[in-house]
């Protein structure tokens, strides 16, 4: 039984009508419309927290899907399962796989900083000090990178690039 079909709460019925009616009027052609439902079901088994069914539904909306934009965004949410399950590199070439594919995607740049932050962090509690201060500098520039495009978001990196002297730009919001 699809996903769709399986939703008990009626906030994810509404949804998915909604969905399913909008998908039926949209001018595209039937692959478009089957990597939607893919990629719907995917992020419904994500929500649910089925990382597994998310995934393989993800990876049918890509061999689906041709539009690179709505191909980034599976891209980016098959990263955040990784990175949850503690796959930070996985997460990581799909995070710079997505950002080819659409480079004004911020809030890929902010999780591949996040990565590398944690990353650093764990090599300076391991003892090697200058791989932990390259990997915080790795951290800056995609840190740097995401507050550019999107200036209001991610206070605390900014917090920290000042407070570390990884970056001297002021950011007005």
């Amino acid at each position: 039984m699809p996903r769709t079909q399986k939703n008990d709460n009626f906030i994810d019925k509404s949804f998915t009508v909604m969905a399913d009616l909008i998908l039926k009027l949209l001018p595209t052609n039937q692959k478009a419309k089957e990597a939607f439902v893919y990629y719907r079901d995917g992020m419904s088994a994500q929500a649910d927290g089925e990382y597994a069914e998310a995934l393989d539904n993800y990876e049918e909306a890509l061999t689906l899907e041709e539009n690179v934009f709505d191909k980034s965004y599976i891209l980016y949410n098959m990263g955040l399962i990784y990175a949850s399950n503690g796959d930070h590199d996985k997460a990581l070439e799909l995070y710079h796989e997505a950002i080819e594919l659409n480079p004004r995607l911020p809030q890929a740049l902010n999780n591949i900083a996040v990565i590398y932050h944690y990353k650093g962090e764990k090599a300076k509690e391991g003892g090697d000090t200058d791989a932990g201060e390259a990997l915080f500098d790795q951290a800056a520039d995609y840190w740097i990178r995401a507050i550019r495009m999107a200036p209001n978001n991610y206070i605390e990196a900014q917090n920290w690039l000042k407070t570390t002297g990884r970056s001297q730009m002021d950011v007005y919001f």
